[in-house]
């Protein structure tokens, strides 16, 4: 039941509440200025009449008019009871005036303006809502306008106003100069152009400026250059090719967006022949590839729509005589552009490098049929490439210069080109040598045969200061007397035209200088031999020798003993053997070979047959190991043949014991088999026997198949029965191995899938180690397997105290693993009765015991 009252006060006599407020209410006048007081109050009273819990407020409120909980939560109220009203409902004035009394008091509260603007901007009164926004910036301080300026910006920007917005962005800027870019973004949707424009200058210019997109000062230096070229009727307050002129000079590395945004820009403003000027200028300073590619499509562009506009307009308005001499004139430059494109492409990569000789003759390849043009392109070259930061080959211009002459029948001109090319300082020495080669083979062409050689020893001639051939700080004309290229031409010249003492002076004077090369030796000593001076040419082989080493001088040394043993063959016997010793004397094994063999032979055909041996059994020594096998041979072969087969036999046993297992295989197999021919059975089976030990029964199948069938042949059981017990033992050795189990088992893995792993599939994971072990395990038993049964013996004990019988009956029991000896061993067992064992006693020496001799 609820019970009505009526509180007689002065302050309030029409004031009513309900029984149950009275607890609320009697707090309240004991502390009726505590804030948590009244708001459990409002709180308990929120499912009142809007009426009834506005009046709270209001009572609490009038007592504390400085509460910022109490205003906040009743302006949140008061929003909420109209929220879904009409716009033009007088209650929202009511709230409004609400607001306007608790700023009164809360003026300096950001978030009660936040929601008074915001309430505001929702009834679109746009001049009220404009005034509080100003108001609530006068009344804030200036470190909380922050919080004003996002909604008021966003209020701006939600209505038609622009100069109202304008404004506000003005104003907003002095704050936060740094959000230039949102008041320049507004600037171009509003189609403020010009405004946007100078902002967006003013901020490129700011090196401080940063931009909160994350956009560089390149891309807003681009972005002002299309809005003030594709813009040029909009933007009349900028001077834009001074500032499109001075980004080109800033940023070097987009020259070609650069000019074709200016160059656009006097299309889009009708300066046709302004904008043609701009490419022309562009297409002759850019320095990339990539720039020039922009810069001609654009310019090509350009070209096709005027030709495509004139013609548009030729036929909508009827063609006249002058129309049609503009089209052919404009048809005739844009072809003109197409075929100069090479060319200026050609003058890009020039301009990156002007020292690059290649493209100086692709220049001039260009200019094909143009001689005017060629003679001053390597005019221009020879004076532009500096021969010291040349890319390339510069002695080739001054080449192809000269021969461009030649080839036109002005040979006075081209002997001056090279003439002045010899007098270059190159960077190096073989350039200088090339244009003296080039001089000679240019008057060689035109049978001047005399001039060539005066040409060649001036070249070569000594000059006035000597100077080593590698030494960079001398000029190359003071080193070119020591250039191989120009003396070799030389020394082919006096061959052909000279006389034999020039010549020979002349490989004298290459040999003196040490500048020959093995191929030089030979052609003197070929040179000298076929004008029948033979120690003169032996002597030039000799003087060769002492200026190279190994390995450069092997092929001297074969040609040298090739030749002195077809001259002399025999005769010279004793210094043909010095000459070898000579030549072996410090030979790496990798040339040694081809001496031995020449050696060997020199003995067989002119020596004795035991030093010819002598010389292969040094070779099988000094050779790599590569080539031992073929040496060993070669020496069996020869041996064979001059001693018999029998004589071999220390060769084979050598050779096996030097060569690897491979190779030893195959020598102890061709013993065993020359052995077998001779009727050596018992060697034969020796060699066999000993070979086994290196012949895995797994890998070597056609060993153990080649012995089975010489047993078979000339074996009998007994034999054939120790083959297999050799074969068990060296199958058990090999299973004991693990490093050739490893490599075994790797072999055969590699075979199927090249992998470990491959060897206990579906356990990829398991480590390597461990799948060894089980490979190693899974071979020794399958070694068991393979071994014969053996018989089961009970383990005998020997007794201290055993007396003579006991230990004849041990001695008659078998051993079942006992090796079967010869014959000749049987017979000797034979001897000894089967109830006798020898017994050998000997006295103790005292000393052993000791102390313990009384006992």
């Amino acid at each position: 039941m609820v019970v009505m009252a009526r509180l007689s006060r002065s302050e309030r006599p029409d004031l009513v509440f309900e029984e149950e407020d009275l607890p609320y209410e009697e707090e309240i006048m004991r502390n009726q200025f505590s804030v948590k007081c009244w708001l459990r109050y409002i709180e308990f009273k929120q499912g009142a009449p809007k009426p009834r819990l506005n009046q709270l407020y209001e009572r609490a409120l009038k007592l504390l008019p400085c509460s910022y909980k109490l205003w906040y939560r009743y302006l949140k109220a008061r929003r909420a009871q109209v929220k879904h009203r009409c716009v033009t409902d007088p209650a929202y004035e009511d709230v409004n005036n609400c607001h306007e009394r608790a700023f009164v008091f809360m003026h300096k509260m950001p978030r009660l303006w936040l929601d008074y603007c915001q309430f505001l901007m929702d009834q679109g009164r746009v001049t009220h809502t404009r005034r509080t926004f100003d108001r609530a910036l006068r009344a804030l301080p200036i470190t909380q306008h922050s919080r004003i300026w996002p909604l008021y910006l966003r209020f701006l920007r939600s209505h038609p106003l622009p100069e109202t917005a304008v404004r506000g962005y003005r104003r907003f800027l002095k704050l936060s100069p740094e959000s230039a870019e949102e008041y320049i973004e507004y600037l171009k949707s509003s189609d403020r152009l010009d405004e946007a424009a100078q902002r967006l200058a003013t901020v490129v210019n700011d090196e401080r400026f940063v931009s909160k997109a994350g956009k560089s000062n390149y891309q807003l230096w681009h972005e002002l250059c299309d809005l003030i070229s594709q813009n040029p009727d909009k933007v009349q307050s900028l001077n834009v090719d001074a500032i499109i002129r001075g980004g080109l000079t800033r940023f070097t590395d987009q020259l070609g967006k650069l000019w074709c945004s200016l160059a656009d820009y006097y299309i889009r403003s009708g300066h046709f022949e302004k904008a043609r000027d701009v490419y022309e200028e562009a297409i002759r300073t850019v320095m990339t590839v990539r720039d020039f590619t922009q810069v001609f499509d654009s310019y090509a562009q350009f070209e096709e729509s005027m030709i495509a506009a004139k013609m548009e307009t030729a036929s909508e308005l009827g063609r006249e005589e002058d129309d049609d001499v503009d089209l052919e004139l404009r048809l005739a430059r844009f072809e003109q552009l197409i075929g100069r494109r090479p060319l200026l492409l050609n003058s890009v990569l020039l301009r990156q490098n002007p020292h690059h000789v290649h493209e100086w003759h692709k220049r001039v390849a260009l200019h094909q049929g143009r001689p005017r043009e060629i003679i001053n392109t390597y005019t221009e070259a020879v004076q532009t490439v500096d021969p010291f930061k040349a890319t390339g080959k510069p002695h080739t211009l001054w080449v192809a210069f000269a021969k461009f002459y030649e080839d036109n029948g002005q040979l006075d001109d081209a002997r001056i080109i090279l003439e002045k090319a010899t007098k270059v300082s190159f960077k190096q020495v073989d350039d200088l040598a090339s244009v003296w080669c080039e001089c000679g083979e240019l008057e060689l062409r035109h049978e001047n045969y005399d001039q060539a050689l005066r040409l060649l020893r001036k070249a070569t001639a000594l000059p006035a200061r000597r100077a080593e051939y590698f030494d960079g700080s001398e000029p190359v004309q003071n080193r070119v007397y020591k250039s191989l290229k120009v003396w070799s031409m030389l020394a082919d010249l006096e061959e052909s035209l000279g006389t034999f003492q020039s010549t020979k002076a002349v490989y004298d004077r290459i040999l003196d200088l040490r500048i020959a090369t093995p191929q030089i030796v030979i052609n003197y000593a070929m040179f000298l031999e076929e004008h029948k001076y033979f120690e003169e040419s032996f002597k030039a082989y000799e003087r060769g020798i002492s200026l190279f080493k190994w390995p450069n001088v092997s092929d001297i040394w074969s040609t040298y003993l090739t030749k002195f043993i077809a001259r002399y063959g025999g005769r010279k016997l004793e210094r043909a053997r010095d000459l070898f010793e000579q030549a072996l004397d410090g030979c790496p094994p990798k040339h040694a070979k081809t001496l031995y063999l020449l050696y060997a032979q020199l003995e067989e055909e002119w020596g004795l047959a035991r030093h010819a041996m002598a010389v292969y059994e040094r070779a099988t020594r000094a050779v790599e190991p590569a080539q031992q096998y073929d040496m060993f041979n070669i020496y069996i072969k020869r041996a064979a043949e001059i001693y018999g087969v029998t004589h071999t036999r220390g060769i084979y046993q050598k050779a096996i014991e030097v060569l690897s297992d491979e190779h030893a295989r195959e020598m102890c197999l061709r013993f065993a088999d020359m052995e077998c021919r001779l009727g050596e059975i018992d060697r034969a089976r020796a060699i066999y026997s000993f070979c086994s030990q290196i012949c895995d029964p797994r890998t070597t199948g056609a060993f153990w198949q080649t012995w089975k069938d010489f047993e078979v042949r000339h074996g009998n059981e007994d034999t054939i029965r120790e083959m297999l017990r050799i074969r068990r033992s060296v199958q058990a050795t090999y299973n004991t191995q693990v490093n050739f189990m490893a490599s075994q088992m790797l072999k055969v893995s590699g075979s199927a899938t090249g992998t470990v792993s491959d060897l206990a599939p579906g356990q990829s994971g398991m480590d390597d180690m461990k799948l060894l072990e089980q490979r190693a395990e899974q071979l020794a038993a399958e070694a068991e397997r393979d071994q014969p049964p053996r018989a089961q013996s009970k383990i005998l004990f020997v007794r201290s105290d055993a007396s003579r019988e006991e230990l004849a009956e041990l001695a008659q029991q078998a051993n079942p693993e006992e090796i079967e000896l010869g014959e000749d061993e049987d017979e000797d067992e034979m001897d000894l009765e089967p109830n006798e064992v020898r017994l050998e006693q000997q006295s103790v020496p005292a000393a052993v015991f000791g102390s313990l001799k009384e006992d």
